[in-house]
């Protein structure tokens, strides 16, 4: 992953996605001193940075604000110290794209797992029945981060008959509007080429629940044993998590990808778009309800639920997008409600501070 020491210009980063816009808006840390440098990794305050010198360790304490959301990400641009022992990460540049997801703490924050990235790649083992609803939350993450969703069934080789194969690639589609789904076998290379050229030039994501196959994905692509791989059972397709960190790698054929470890939990963050992008249809059919605040449960003249019984729209898939609605504005209102619960204490604050001043001018006077 290190680059060549001989290299001194910034086009030497040109491979993990260095352009000229990247460059206009680095100008004002080059007059500084400041070295660029993609992030490779993430680790407890420090991360890998590939500078056009090559790979280097940094520190982030310069850059690691209470917001996680802002915090350095693997993909991201950095401004790091040309010398020095430590180095340190200085800003990093703004982010084009960013996946994000709410966390499991009850604090609801959002947490950042890539950023800069122009496809999201959705592995979906078919070594396990098919989890429409989990894909449909995936999708609704990836088209709010502002990549193109990419979904990829991999282990294709455990379903032999072709026919089978190509229902359950149209099962997909039906959930995945303007989304390409792809059938991969890292076993037999099925597929590998097809995902290889699509993803060729810019930087992916590769996302998906432990067991999915993202590891041996990742192998693939790159064509080296980048990342361990660990057996899967057969029964249910689980299996342990392989990758700890998200590592950003070059693929021979170009472009960057983000290996990340199995996410057990995915939970929407403030992706009210992308909902919407993943159940295009129903928000079409919404267009022509009664009335325009319809929530499509028994309202006259609601569109929506015509559709369902005329079956142009399937149950299941109006349940979905109430349920990830329903999630996302949960989500929002406790965002917002801790934004307001800070402002309240950041005006009490002021508030003592000027009773402070107030009595001791008094005192002065006095």
């Amino acid at each position: 992953m290190h680059l060549s020491t001989s290299a001194a210009s910034p086009h030497a980063l040109a491979p993990y996605g260095w352009d000229e816009s990247w460059a206009a808006a680095f100008a004002s840390h080059a007059g500084r001193g400041l070295v660029p440098g993609r992030v490779v990794r993430v680790d407890r305050g420090q991360c890998d940075v590939v500078t056009p010198d090559g790979t280097v360790r940094a520190d982030t304490a310069f850059v690691t604000p209470h917001d996680p959301l802002r915090v350095v990400c693997t993909g991201d641009w950095a401004a790091v110290d040309p010398d020095g022992n430590p180095r340190y990460v200085r800003a990093y540049l703004p982010r084009r794209t960013a996946f994000v997801r709410s966390t499991s703490s009850k604090r609801s924050e959002g947490q950042v797992l890539a950023a800069n990235v122009d496809h999201a790649i959705i592995a979906v083992p078919l070594a396990a029945e098919l989890d429409l609803g989990r894909v449909e939350r995936f999708l609704a993450l990836a088209w709010e981060s502002g990549a193109q969703p990419l979904v990829v069934l991999t282990k294709s080789d455990l379903v032999p008959d072709p026919v089978g194969l190509s229902y359950l690639v149209r099962d997909v589609e039906t959930v995945a509007p303007g989304a390409q789904v792809l059938a991969v076998s890292s076993a037999t290379g099925e597929g590998v080429d097809v995902l290889a050229a699509v993803v060729a030039g810019g930087t992916s994501v590769l996302l998906g629940q432990s067991g999915a196959g993202k590891s041996s994905l990742a192998n693939a692509l790159t064509g080296e044993d980048s990342m361990g791989v660990r057996a899967v059972r057969d029964a249910d397709g689980k299996g342990r998590h392989t990758t700890t960190t998200r590592n950003l790698l070059l693929l021979p054929g170009g472009g960057t990808l983000i290996d990340t470890p199995g996410l057990r939990g995915v939970g929407l963050w403030d992706a009210g778009a992308g909902v919407g992008q993943v159940f295009a249809e129903v928000e079409e059919l919404a267009g022509d309800c009664r009335f325009q605040d319809c929530a499509h449960h028994a309202e006259p003249g609601c569109a929506v639920l015509a559709a369902v019984e005329d079956g142009t729209l399937q149950p299941r898939r109006l349940e979905s997008y109430r349920k990830l609605l329903r999630e996302n504005q949960r989500i929002v209102a406790k965002t917002d409600a801790r934004l307001r619960s800070e402002i309240r204490k950041d005006w009490k604050r002021k508030g003592a501070e000027g009773r402070a001043a107030l009595a001791a001018k008094r005192g002065r006077v006095g």
